[in-house]
């Protein structure tokens, strides 16, 4: 190295910073523009201290907010358990009021009001006027037979009239009679073997289909047979009907031939759609309603057509209350036909109604009664707590 060189060398070695070094014994030196000092031994262990100080404070604090975390842990979880114990007492208070509390129509009265008000808004949308759709007929399909209430034995058609009940004038008619509860309908002495399809509730043989009623239900149809020779009535689950005609009660008898050759005949492609969840595209046939109430004009109340139609079966065993209103629906069909051919037994014949606007459980099979009235009429499954008005 030449003598320039080596001087320009101790020139920035004077220029460096304080460093930190070590020296050859091991010992802490400082290093200050370029001439080291021994460190003071005193500083370093103050050093450590105030480091051992720190950490030893760091570890309380860590132990005093645990022991905080966990207290307030401690104090939500007693009172969560205590809010959900109360939750749960509430829930089954609410739960025991609900299901002993006063009822309607089997119905608790807090979900009879739910009904109502679900009621209330279809009609303001629909106003029973909204039409079901319809489709090809390729798409159509024989219907399932799903439940014989009222139809589990063979009717026989010569025996069978239609009872009307509260037309106007009914007197002027020539099928009128003093009471059409004296009617006797005539059946086969076994029951039908013929195809039911599937999916029945109920097997519709004679010797096993019979579904006895509650025995208080059987007390009224028990004395009506005592004091005037009917037949029981109201045998099925849901028991006798309060809406049932007391015997004495007039009105007409009609045969299909009275009414169905002289309206015009109608078809529809419509949907079946069952509470239980299935649907079938059908086609139908038969006469709209909305004639035949033209044709037998019920008696006016108060000037207005009364607010209820009520059908039953010709046994009494089944029963449905509809409004006048959809019985005036365009779509609501009085079926005597299905698939392009006769009503079978199981299907309802020989009249049954289809409502396209309303679930299967309304669309009562083999028509024995209809009746004009201005009382809210019974109905078989809200007997049994299902819903009165059964709106799609």
């Amino acid at each position: 190295m030449s003598p320039e060189e080596e001087k320009a060398g101790i020139e920035r070695q004077k220029e460096k910073p304080l460093t930190e070094s070590a020296s050859p014994e091991g010992e802490s030196t400082e290093v200050l523009r370029g001439e080291a000092r021994p460190a003071d031994p005193a500083d370093a262990d103050q050093v450590l201290t105030h480091r051992v100080a720190g950490e030893e404070g760091q570890a309380a604090g860590v132990q005093a907010a645990d022991a905080a975390v966990l207290a307030e842990s401690r104090r939500r979880t007693r009172r969560s358990f205590v809010v959900a114990g109360l939750a749960a007492a509430a829930g089954y208070g609410f739960y025991h009021w609900l299901d002993h509390g006063p009822q309607e129509d089997m119905v608790p009265v807090l979900l009879e009001k739910t009904y109502r008000s679900n009621a209330a808004l279809s009609r303001a949308v629909l106003r029973e006027h909204a039409l079901a759709p319809t489709y090809p007929l390729s798409e159509a399909r024989t219907l399932r037979v799903n439940g014989v209430y009222g139809l589990k034995r063979a009717l026989r058609p010569e025996s069978y009239r239609l009872q009307v009940v509260g037309v106007k004038d009914a007197w002027r008619h020539p099928k009128f009679v003093p009471d059409v509860t004296a009617w006797n309908y005539a059946y086969e002495e076994s029951g039908t073997h013929e195809d039911q399809g599937h999916d029945t509730k109920v097997d519709p043989k004679l010797e096993s289909s019979t579904k006895m009623a509650p025995a208080a239900a059987g007390v009224r149809p028990q004395q009506d047979e005592q004091g005037t020779g009917r037949k029981p009535r109201g045998l099925e689950e849901a028991g006798e009907s309060f809406s049932t005609l007391h015997p004495g009660t007039p009105g007409l008898l009609l045969t299909l031939d009275d009414f169905i050759p002289k309206l015009p005949r109608q078809e529809f492609v419509t949907q079946f759609k069952c509470i239980e969840g299935w649907s079938e595209i059908v086609h139908w046939a038969g006469v709209r309603m909305a004639d035949f109430l033209e044709m037998f004009p019920a008696a006016p109340v108060q000037g207005r057509d009364p607010r209820y139609v009520y059908m039953e079966t010709p046994d009494g065993d089944y029963y449905v209350g509809y409004d006048m209103q959809v019985c005036r629906h365009p779509q609501t069909l009085l079926v005597t036909e299905m698939m392009g051919g006769p009503l079978t037994q199981f299907h309802g014949a020989p009249l049954r109604v289809h409502m396209p606007t309303k679930y299967g459980y309304k669309q009562i099979k083999r028509i024995g009664l209809i009746a004009y009235t201005d009382e809210k009429p019974d109905d078989y499954w809200t007997e049994l707590g299902y819903d009165w008005y059964a709106g799609l």
